[in-house]
């Protein structure tokens, strides 16, 4: 089998993603994804990625992840980080696994070593439905969420509910069997002081709603605070410590994650686990933060380290270390089902993100199928490689910006 052709396809409505597929001269088309800064990704993709791709042999995984990641190009060689390399390489990564599948007629899951179990818990990431699809000129418009924005037509607004509901958001969960949610009640006041000083008004506001979910619902609530790499050491021990008050499960990205030492300090100092990071979650730097013994849980993008293939191996460094992995979705439907596959597969699966706005909204309008959320627990796709595909619909729209690179250009 063959590379014949390397596609990619932007979308209008959902600007932040880049969808990559992979075809060979089988007929088999092995689907990607990874988000943000597009229009970088999807040039780095044809001018770097494809004239290696075409006319290789998709099946040999390892050969062409490390070929992408060292070889190919400029030799990429610099601080650990989610670069538009490793963007491209992560969608091009998902994709030859996705054919593989397809060749073997067989779910990744299987082909990572098999099933360890039948399904996943998961924790709803409370954002809403256009949350993160859009490119953004500054991060403070993801936060102006308005009261009153859900409705019947949109009733899974968990950002609004966020900030406005919190009780109700978490009843809400509950009735649907999902019993852990990620907010982000302190980001505004990070924004607002630059992440220096935290005022005691200000400190208030965001316990608020931790306090509004225990008072509500008590401890049937496992409740994660996103802190977006927003606080200096100090004002974010200062919030963490107040928030432990009320039993956090995890402290995620509290500090810029590059400050391995005082990442370390945060950890020696605060109660609940700490959680990271889909910011600078490549191989090296988990190796860092494992020897350095400063985080719990282990929180990747598939998007930003290199695909299913990094994801593998940083899950194999978290099990040496004894520490489980959770890997990050508030991105796109591929990569929900690559991630479940791989926590699927590696034994040190601890629970799965999902945002509900997502899998039961814009998702659907996709992929042919999406991993089904049902009791407060996700299900694998079944069917071979990621198990979905682009839709017939979405294929058609008219927005969409597909680029081809097929070597007979090049």
């Amino acid at each position: 089998m063959k590379i014949t052709a390397v596609e990619t396809i932007q979308c209008a409505e959902f600007t932040n993603l880049v969808w990559l597929r992979l075809h060979s001269d089988e007929g088999l088309v092995g689907l990607g994804e990874t988000i943000r800064n597009p229009e970088a990704v999807v040039a780095y993709i044809h001018e770097t990625c494809a004239p290696y791709l075409l006319g290789k042999d998709p099946r040999q995984i390892d050969r062409h992840h490390d070929a992408l990641q060292n070889r190919v190009g400029s030799h990429f060689d610099g601080f650990p980080t989610r670069s538009i390399e490793i963007r491209g390489n992560s969608a091009v990564d998902l994709a030859l696994w996705d054919l593989l599948g397809q060749a073997l007629g067989q779910p990744v899951a299987q082909l990572l070593g098999g099933f360890t179990r039948e399904r996943i818990r998961v924790y709803n990431t409370c954002a809403g439905y256009s949350y993160n699809t859009k490119a953004l000129t500054h991060y403070n418009t993801e936060l102006a969420s308005k009261s009153g924005s859900a409705g019947a037509a949109r009733p899974y607004e968990d950002l609004e509910a966020q900030i406005h509901r919190p009780a109700e958001l978490a009843q809400s969960l509950l009735a649907e069997g999902i019993t852990g949610m990620k907010i982000w009640p302190f980001d505004q006041a990070a924004i607002a002081g630059g992440g220096h000083a935290i005022s005691a008004a200000d400190l208030a506001a965001g316990l608020r709603p931790i306090e509004a979910i225990r008072k509500a619902v008590g401890n049937r609530m496992d409740i994660m605070i996103e802190y977006h790499g927003l606080w200096h050491l100090p004002v974010a021990l200062e919030i963490a410590r107040a928030a432990d008050e009320y039993g956090v499960f995890w402290h995620e990205d509290p500090i810029a994650m590059q400050n391995f030492a005082d990442l370390a300090t945060f950890k020696q100092r605060v109660r609940g686990r700490v959680c990271g990071s889909e910011n600078l979650g490549t191989r090296a730097w988990y190796r860092e933060m494992f020897q350095r013994g400063a985080i719990d849980v282990v929180h990747f993008d598939m998007g930003w380290i290199g695909g299913l293939t990094e994801g593998k191996r940083i899950a194999a460094l978290a099990d040496t270390y004894d520490r489980p992995i959770a890997p990050h979705d508030c991105t796109g439907p591929v990569q929900l089902a690559a991630n479940v596959h791989l926590m699927m597969n590696v034994v040190n699966t601890l629970i799965a993100e999902t945002v509900r706005a997502y899998y039961r909204g814009y998702y659907r309008e996709i992929v042919t199928s999406v991993p089904v959320v049902e009791d407060g627990f996700i299900h694998a796709l079944t069917g071979p490689g990621l198990g979905t595909a682009l839709s017939a619909a979405f294929l058609a729209r008219p927005d969409l910006v597909i680029r081809r690179s097929d070597g007979k250009s090049i």
